[in-house]
C-alpha cells in the first residue's frame, strides 16, 4: 500500500504494470485512439517568420492572421530561439524530472495560487479524475522577481532556463506585433492590452503508460492565457481538434507551435479562435513539453478591441479582469466546453 502516499506519478508508477482507477477515463471519453488522424505538412500551417520584418512582412502577416481565423494554431520556423538552447531547455527539464524523488518534492505544491510549484495531473484539489503527467509551473517575467524560487538542481537550471525564458519571450512579442497587425490593428495594440504582462512556463513530463488508451496526459481544452508558444521533443503527443477531427501534431525539430489562447479570442472579438487540443500519452516512450504562456497582468481588464466591434460584428464578451478568468479556469477543471461562455454579455 505504500504507493497509495506518492504525491507524484513518476513515483506512483514505478513498477506498476496497470493504470490506477483513478485515470480511468469513462468509455465515452476514451482517446479512441485509433481514430486520430496523423498531421501531414499541410495540415496545421508552417510558417517561415525569417522575413517578418523584411521584404516578405505583408505576406508573413497575412499567413499569420489566415491561421489564427482557420486553425487558431500554427507552427513557426527560423524563429529566431538558437537551436542549442532549445536543446539545453529540453535536456534540463528530463534531467529534473530525473533527480531522486526527495530533491523534486521540494518543489512540491498542490496550490494554484504559488508562482513556482511542482505538482501532478492539473489541480488536485478539485479534480475527479487524474491526467497522466508530472509537471513543474514557473513564473518568468519579470524574470528578476520570480528566479530565487526555481530550483537550484540541476546546478545550471536558473541560469539555462532564465536565458531561454528571454529569448522566447522576444519571439512572443514579435509574433503579437504581428497578430495585431493581422488584425488591423495597431502593432502595439495588444501588448498594451496586457497591463505589465505575464509570463508562465510548464515543464511537462509525461511518463510511459502501460494502458495509454484508458487516460490522458492532458484531456481536450482551450488555453486560458493569450498565447502558448510550445516546444515539445521527438515523441508525439499532442492532439488538435480540426473539423470535428483529432489530428496528432507531429514534432519537427526546431520548430515551435503556436496557439492562440481564450485571451486572443476575446481581443479579436471571435475572429480568432481558441482551439481545443490535447496530450496523449503511449507506453513505450516518456515524452517532454513545455509551453510558454503569455498572458496579460492579473489586473489587466481585458475586452474585445474597440476597434473590432461593429454593428454587425457587437462585443461578444463583456470586461473583466484576467485575474477573475484565470481562477474560473483552474477551479472548474479541464472541461471541454471553453470557460469563455461564461463571460458572454449579460
Amino acid at each position: 500500500m505504500a504507493t497509495a502516499t506518492k504525491l507524484l506519478l513518476t513515483d506512483l508508477m514505478s513498477g506498476v504494470n496497470h493504470v490506477p482507477s483513478n485515470y480511468i477515463r469513462p468509455i465515452s471519453d476514451r482517446p479512441n485512439l485509433s481514430d486520430v488522424q496523423i498531421s501531414d505538412a499541410s495540415s496545421i500551417p508552417l510558417i517561415d517568420l525569417k522575413d517578418l520584418h523584411g521584404h516578405n512582412h505583408s505576406n508573413i502577416i497575412k499567413q499569420i492572421g489566415l491561421a489564427c481565423q482557420t486553425d487558431g494554431f500554427f507552427q513557426v520556423k527560423n524563429h529566431g530561439v538558437p537551436e542549442e538552447m532549445i536543446k539545453d531547455m529540453l535536456s534540463i527539464a528530463r534531467e529534473f524530472f530525473k533527480l531522486p524523488e526527495s530533491e523534486r518534492l521540494k518543489m512540491y505544491s498542490d496550490d494554484p495560487s504559488k508562482t513556482t510549484r511542482l505538482s501532478t495531473s492539473f489541480n488536485v484539489r478539485t479534480e475527479k479524475l487524474s491526467n497522466w503527467r508530472d509537471f513543474l509551473r514557473l513564473h518568468c517575467y519579470p524574470l528578476e522577481d520570480y528566479v530565487q524560487e526555481w530550483p537550484n538542481n540541476p546546478p545550471s537550471f536558473r541560469e539555462q532556463v532564465g536565458e531561454y525564458c528571454t529569448s522566447v519571450r522576444g519571439l512572443v512579442l514579435r509574433l503579437l506585433g504581428a497578430i495585431s497587425e493581422s488584425l488591423g490593428l495597431e502593432k502595439n495594440y495588444i501588448v498594451e492590452a496586457l497591463g505589465k504582462q505575464g509570463q508562465h512556463m510548464a515543464l511537462n513530463y509525461y511518463p510511459p503508460c502501460p494502458e495509454p488508451e484508458l487516460t490522458y496526459g492532458l484531456p481536450g481544452h482551450t488555453d486560458c492565457n493569450l498565447i502558448t508558444i510550445l516546444l515539445q521533443d521527438d515523441v508525439p503527443g499532442l492532439q488538435v481538434l480540426r473539423n470535428g477531427k483529432w489530428v496528432a501534431v507531429n514534432p519537427i525539430p526546431n520548430t515551435y507551435i503556436v496557439n492562440i489562447g481564450d485571451m486572443m479570442q476575446v481581443i479579436s472579438n471571435d475572429k480568432y479562435k481558441s482551439v481545443l487540443h490535447r496530450a496523449v500519452v503511449n507506453c513505450n516512450s516518456e515524452r517532454i513539453s513545455i509551453p510558454t504562456f503569455y498572458c496579460p497582468s492579473p489586473d489587466a481588464v481585458i475586452g474585445p478591441a474597440k476597434d473590432l466591434i461593429s454593428h454587425d460584428q457587437p462585443a461578444m464578451y463583456r470586461n473583466f479582469t484576467y485575474a477573475e478568468y484565470f481562477e474560473k479556469f483552474w477551479n472548474r477543471g479541464l472541461a471541454t466546453e471553453c470557460c469563455l461562455d461564461l463571460f458572454k454579455p449579460n
